[in-house]
């Protein structure tokens, strides 16, 4: 539940709540994975649903979509849910006989969707009742940077960092730090 606060016709202030079906996060992990033969680098930005279910936080993953964590509080939940990612980038490549093979698999793991897309919906209708509310995200995101979608897409990147890499960068500057982030306003 998120209050707001808003005029009506008459000028008199009110308080409006809105009950979104979620908070929408932007997500950003940076993970190395070595596999058969290569070490991967795993750059992505992508899209989680954050609720209260039962007493516990859960992250739904949106793109990447087949991911879910629990935790008793969001900061809890967010480092489960990097665990289930990592774990999963892990499989991959010790299931893939090579870079090629590991980078087709993560980036169409990357890109699935739920079966009938709903994960994307209720993230985009989270957005729009917090962008309508027009309000500061409630605790316990309240300390949580804040992204525009719109400045912040999805994306993968996966690249291959050991001694046969031909274009990698290898410098500090290219470290990502793991965040979350609460999807906020549209940036004009």
């Amino acid at each position: 539940m998120i209050t707001a606060m808003a005029t009506s016709r008459a000028g008199e202030v009110m308080a409006e709540t809105v009950h979104p079906n979620g908070h929408p996060i932007i997500i950003t992990l940076q993970d190395s994975i070595s596999g058969n033969g290569f070490l991967a680098r795993i750059t992505m930005s992508g899209r989680a649903l954050m609720r209260q279910e039962d007493g516990k936080w859960w992250m739904y993953g949106v793109r990447p979509a087949a991911i879910a964590a629990s935790g008793d509080n969001i900061d809890e939940a967010f480092r489960h849910y990097c665990a289930a990612y990592w774990e999963i980038l892990a499989d991959v490549a010790h299931e893939s006989t090579s870079f090629p093979n590991f980078k087709s698999t993560v980036k169409r793991f990357f890109e699935e969707s739920d079966a009938d897309n709903e994960d994307e919906r209720l993230w985009e209708a989270a957005l729009a009742a917090i962008r309508g509310a027009s309000c500061e995200p409630p605790a316990p995101f309240s300390k949580l940077p804040r992204r525009s979608p719109e400045q912040s897409p999805s994306f993968i990147r996966i690249e291959r960092v050991d001694s046969q890499a031909t274009d990698t960068r290898l410098t500090p500057s290219e470290n990502v730090p793991d965040v979350y982030a609460y999807a906020l306003p549209r940036v004009a």
